[in-house]
C-alpha cells in the first residue's frame, strides 16, 4: 500500500483557541504535517527562515501588524510556496490586497473550521479554495480593468492552453499529465502567465485573463 505523500503547514493565527482549532485539523490530516504553529508575523517571519513549508496558512489581522506582509515574504524566500488566508474579514479591501500579495485561497473561518484540511490539499493541488461570500469581490475586482488593456493577448498558446485548464479545476500534476510535460515546466508558464497578467495567483489569473477576453471559459 502507497503512503499519501506528505506536505508540510505553516500555521499563522493569533487567537488560541483559533491556533488549537486549525492545527489540530492540519494534524488530523493524513496528507499533512504541520512545522509550526505561530500567533505573531514576526513569529511567522522566523519560522518561514528555519522551515520551507509547502504552504503557509494565514490570518491577516494579528497583533504585530497585517498578515499580508508574512505572506509577501514567504513567496520572496519560496517563490513556489502556496498561500491559504483564513480569516474573519471578507471585506473587498482585505480580500484584494491578500490575493495581490500572493494567497492562492481566501476562507473565512466559519467555513475554514470545517474544512481546512481539504481545503489545503486544494490549493496544493492547484485547485480553488475560496470562500463564496468573497467571490464576489474578485468579480467586481476584475471587471474594473480598461479596455485599452484588452487590445492584445500577452499569452503564448501554450500558456492559454494551461490556464483553461487551471479555470476548470486541474491541478499541476494533472495538466502536465494532459500536456505530457514536467509539473515544473507548467509552474513555469504559470510564473510567467502571472507576470503577463500582473497578477499573483490563480484565481486572479483566471478573473483577470477571462475579463480581458483572453480565456474564454465556455470552451
Amino acid at each position: 500500500m502507497q503512503l499519501p505523500k506528505l506536505h508540510y503547514a505553516l500555521l499563522l493565527e493569533d487567537e488560541k483557541p483559533a491556533r488549537e482549532h486549525l492545527s489540530a485539523a492540519i494534524k488530523i490530516h493524513p496528507e499533512l504535517r504541520l512545522v509550526d504553529a505561530v500567533a505573531t508575523c514576526q513569529e511567522a517571519i522566523e519560522a518561514l527562515g528555519k522551515h520551507q513549508p509547502d504552504i503557509l496558512v494565514s490570518d491577516l489581522g494579528l497583533p504585530d501588524g497585517n498578515g499580508v506582509k508574512v505572506i509577501r515574504e514567504a513567496r520572496r524566500l519560496y517563490p513556489d510556496i502556496e498561500v491559504l488566508v483564513v480569516t474573519m474579514y471578507g471585506d473587498e479591501a482585505h480580500v484584494v490586497e491578500a490575493l495581490e500579495a500572493g494567497a492562492s485561497g481566501y476562507l473565512l473561518k466559519r467555513q475554514a473550521f470545517e474544512e481546512l484540511g481539504d481545503a489545503i490539499i486544494s490549493v496544493l493541488r492547484g485547485e480553488s479554495a475560496i470562500s463564496p461570500e468573497v467571490a464576489r469581490y474578485l468579480l467586481k475586482r476584475f471587471n474594473a480593468v480598461s479596455e485599452s488593456k484588452a487590445d492584445e493577448n500577452p499569452l503564448t498558446e501554450r500558456e492559454s492552453e494551461v490556464l483553461k485548464w487551471i479555470a476548470k479545476g486541474y491541478s499541476y500534476d494533472e495538466i502536465a499529465g494532459i500536456l505530457e510535460v514536467s509539473a515544473n515546466t507548467i509552474r513555469t508558464h504559470i510564473r510567467s502567465i502571472y507576470r503577463k497578467l500582473e497578477v499573483s495567483s490563480r484565481s486572479e489569473a483566471v478573473f483577470e485573463a477571462t475579463n480581458l477576453g483572453f480565456l474564454d471559459l465556455k470552451d
